[in-house]
């Protein structure tokens, strides 16, 4: 092997040129860490292409010398996938380009590299709206978004990343390129190969562009939460919600108060909605095509919602800057956990009419695993996706907490798996979760899997160590 890496990275300097490589530590430190601190890898090169043809040209001589690679956007991921362990790193954040925008067709094509905001600009700028945001989006690419499937705020509406992709242009790891840049709605000829790359983490190919589906503007728009006694309760809520909108529901944000205080008491400028501070709350924003619309729509709903006795307390924003703040409260969750010295978090993902009894049966799980834990939830409750967070509890030992995570995981797996739920929802597995999810996947499941990799990735030099 070390015989074969010199040539390789001769072979690749020369092939991307200037600026488009660096075995410089300080440039190459801010990609080998996680932006929670859990994983810091190590890379012997950083490739920066600035094109399709150099990413190909870069696979073709990894490829051809065995050298494993692993594709990385904008370094958002929180499983560990997207960090070097020896691999090349091979960054997509030069390939920003906005290719084409067809208003008409409702897509644009645009490159891996570009943030998930800044697609969300480019849309704006020719009257439609690319719908896929989430905290991070100021960072996260289009590129990594594609490769873990990301899910973000308005899934209810509008659907996963992999409902947002209408044709792909990858690299494959023998170094040959994928056209399948398409505007189609309906192709039915034969397996759905963008499919495959979407939420594959990288291990078949590197994507480097997209066409991506575009949606009119909504003319109206309102943002409130509401208080609710129980977790159950939001689930009444959506439905009706659901019902008195239309579909017109594009966020429905689950919080307990064990988050929310964390909110206020770590993240600066940021205020109690509710006076009455309720154990529950749930952030609802709803869109209608027609001018103050979502403004009625929400009003009923909070009529009906206070008759029924599903909510106690509720909060309209009444402006951007309002509407901001609410949001605020809910986007902050993850980085108000992180002063509390970390926890073991999960990604999940139940059946929504189950939300409930899976966070009381999850819950009364680690409380006997671990007494005096502390626990969070938040998500989307339109998806059944669940933040599920465990805490130490106050003045306990953090490290020796945090040592404990593998098995305290493996309890809230196991009770997800009893709601045939998923151990991860929009995240992916990385290098977190590989080993973990073969637990909970058939041996049919694990094989085919397996098979299609090997049929892709024969060497299986594309981020080598994560999934099957």
């Amino acid at each position: 092997m070390k015989a074969a890496v010199s040539p390789a990275f001769d072979e690749l300097k020369a092939a991307l040129g200037p600026g488009g490589w660096t075995q410089d530590p300080a440039e190459i430190a801010p990609w080998l860490t996680e932006w929670r601190n859990r994983w810091t890898g190590r890379t012997p090169l950083l490739l920066t292409p600035r094109s399709t043809e150099e990413v190909a040209h870069a696979v073709t001589i990894c490829a051809a010398h065995g050298v494993a690679i692993i594709p990385q956007g904008g370094n958002t991921g929180l499983v560990g996938g997207q960090i070097p362990y020896g691999e090349v790193l091979l960054s997509l954040r030069k390939m920003r380009a906005v290719r084409d925008v067809t208003p008409l067709d409702e897509a644009m094509t645009v490159e891996s590299g570009l943030t998930l905001l800044e697609a969300q600009q480019a849309a704006t700028a020719a009257g439609r709206v690319f719908p896929l945001s989430l905290a991070a989006e100021g960072s996260a690419t289009i590129g990594g978004g594609i490769s873990t499937n990301a899910g973000g705020v308005q899934v209810l509406r509008y659907g996963m990343m992999r409902d947002l992709v209408l044709g792909l242009e990858a690299v494959m790891p023998n170094g040959e390129v994928f056209h399948g840049l398409k505007r189609l709605r309906k192709d039915n000829t034969g397996y759905d190969l963008k499919q495959l790359l979407i939420g594959a983490e990288g291990t078949l190919g590197v994507v480097t562009a997209a066409t991506l589906k575009l949606f009119p503007v909504m003319r109206s728009r309102a943002v409130a939460i509401v208080g609710l006694e129980t977790a159950a309760a939001s689930v009444e809520l959506l439905a009706r919600a659901k019902a008195e909108t239309g579909g017109g529901v594009e966020a429905f944000e689950l919080m307990k108060r064990l988050g929310t205080d964390l909110v206020l008491k770590h993240i600066p400028d940021t205020r109690e909605p509710l006076e009455s501070r309720p154990e529950w709350s749930v952030l609802i924003e709803i869109a209608s095509g027609t001018a103050g619309g979502a403004d009625t729509q929400m009003e009923r709903l909070l009529e009906v919602a206070f008759e029924e006795g599903l909510i106690t307390d509720a909060a309209i924003a009444q402006n951007d800057a309002q509407r901001a703040a609410f949001w605020r409260l809910r986007e902050e969750h993850s980085a108000a956990l992180k002063p509390e010295g970390g926890g073991w978090k999960h990604d999940v993902s139940v059946p929504i009419s189950q939300i409930a009894d899976f966070i009381d049966e999850a819950t009364a799980a680690v409380e006997r695993f671990h007494p005096g834990a502390r626990v969070s939830v938040f998500g989307h409750v339109g998806d059944g996706n669940l933040h599920y967070d465990i805490l130490p509890g106050v003045g306990e030992d953090v490290p020796a907490f945090i040592g404990r995570w593998k098995d305290g995981s493996r309890i809230v797996h196991d009770v997800v798996a009893r709601y045939d739920g998923s151990i991860s929802a929009e995240h992916g597995l990385g290098r977190l979760k590989s080993e973990e999810v073969l637990r909970y996947k058939t041996p049919l499941e694990i094989e085919t899997m397996a098979a299609i990799r090997r049929a892709i990735d024969p060497q299986r030099i594309m981020n080598p160590a994560v999934l099957f």
